[in-house]
């Protein structure tokens, strides 16, 4: 194993590790706990349900898609749909009334995770579109493409040659 391919996966994993395994799991664990929260956003307990559901979806098959680059374009994209919702609908800093008071605030520790959640979207969308013009309309095209995150580039080798 080379060590971009190592790099490679490392910067990936570090990316989603937050999703998989430690969100999912927690969901799995503490399941009535996650209802219970999702219950404050979405006041019908089928529905509190089914957003867990879905939510461990996500959490379990788009970090596995961007680790394998299968349709990796795609995951990154639903997960910075996803960390952008979760931002705006638990992260919600501006509604403790306390941002601005001195000493401890819950607004204030809630802003941060509302940022955590946005950086991550942007790092997201960095696979998804890549860092290029092209990448919007490259994405557009064939949403379900791959990034090749682990194809060996010429330019990688050495003198230019290809594999």
């Amino acid at each position: 194993m080379t060590l971009t391919l190592v790099l490679t996966v490392a910067v990936r994993y570090l990316l989603v590790v937050l999703f998989f395994p430690f969100s999912a799991l927690d969901k799995i664990l503490n399941f009535g706990g996650a209802v219970a929260q999702a219950e404050e956003q979405v006041p019908v307990r089928a529905a509190a349900v089914a957003l867990i559901l879905a939510g461990l979806c996500v959490e379990i098959f788009m970090p596995l898609a961007i680790l394998t680059g299968v349709a990796d374009r795609l995951a990154a994209f639903v997960l910075a749909g996803y960390c952008g919702v979760t931002a705006l609908l638990w992260k919600q800093f501006w509604r403790p009334g306390d941002f601005w008071r001195p000493g401890p605030s819950k607004g204030r520790d809630l802003f941060w995770d509302f940022l955590k959640n946005l950086s991550l979207a942007g790092g997201f969308l960095l696979i998804t579109f890549g860092t290029g013009p092209a990448g919007v309309a490259g994405f557009l095209a064939h949403p379900l493409s791959s990034s090749h995150p682990y194809a060996v580039h010429s330019s990688l080798l050495p003198g230019g040659r290809t594999p």
